[in-house]
């Protein structure tokens, strides 16, 4: 729920709701990503996987190709030090190779540990915002002609609860996601005219990832929402039922 956008309760993605339809997903790998990547590949999506590192990419891709989802595709890069020429050369691969790009999923991020901002270097706050805010932007901004010509397009920033609620020791980490919403509803306006690609952020609250493992690590992991849960919210923002969706941030 949030105060600007909704998912209906309890929604159910048909079979078929992305099918025909390539969907880029970052942080790929693990936890959040590698559940929406398994989600989206097996509602019909042609998913690209983005990560850091080609081990986890394969594992998902094994993963996908074992359920019988389409082919996906493999692109390892690393987001803490790409820059504009590896963005412009990783839209040119999917248009070659995928001949268009209907969604984008940001999954991945960058966390550091919890503590007073006093004890946060700058440096820890230019990877933070590299990552978290700089990254998404960049990549997006590349595939930006590839999603406008798409007949339905979809992006989805994934914010998180303490940068929608602000509270001690999140720091930089909580910062960096809070700027999502904003550089989502700046795009959406901008993308409102032609109604494509419509820009939100979706904030999946407690689920048991990695990056939870890290920041609570005395949780009970069996008493949270698992990653697979968050990902059918994925699938409702990149489909077609969100097209009233956007500039928004939705809460779960």
């Amino acid at each position: 729920m949030t105060s600007e956008g909704s998912i209906p309760d309890s929604y159910e993605p048909p079979a078929d709701l992305l099918a025909g339809r390539v969907i880029l997903v970052t942080g790929a790998g693990q936890g959040l990503g590698r559940a929406v990547a398994l989600d989206c590949a097996a509602h019909g999506a042609t998913v690209a996987l983005l990560g850091r590192r080609q081990d986890k990419l394969e594992a998902t891709y094994d993963a996908i190709e074992a359920a019988g989802g389409p082919e996906p595709a493999l692109i390892p890069l690393d987001l803490g030090s790409a820059g504009t020429p590896e963005y412009e050369a990783l839209a040119a691969l999917v248009r070659r190779d995928l001949k268009g790009l209907d969604g984008i999923a940001h999954c991945a991020s960058h966390f550091v540990p919890l503590g007073p901002l006093a004890e946060q270097t700058l440096e820890q706050w230019l990877e933070l915002l590299r990552v978290n805010l700089a990254a998404p932007f960049a990549l997006t901004r590349a595939c930006l002609p590839l999603l406008a010509a798409a007949a339905d397009s979809s992006v989805v920033f994934t914010g998180e609860t303490h940068g929608a609620h602000p509270l001690a020791y999140w720091g930089g980490f909580a910062v960096s996601k809070a700027a999502l919403s904003t550089l989502a509803a700046i795009w959406g306006d901008e993308t409102a005219l032609h109604g494509r690609p419509r820009m939100n952020v979706l904030v999946p609250g407690p689920i048991a990832s990695p990056q939870r493992a890290r920041s609570h690590p005395g949780e009970d992991p069996a008493k949270l929402r698992t990653p697979q849960t968050a990902a059918r919210a994925f699938l409702y923002l990149l489909g077609p039922g969100s097209r009233p969706l956007n500039g928004r941030t939705v809460e779960l």
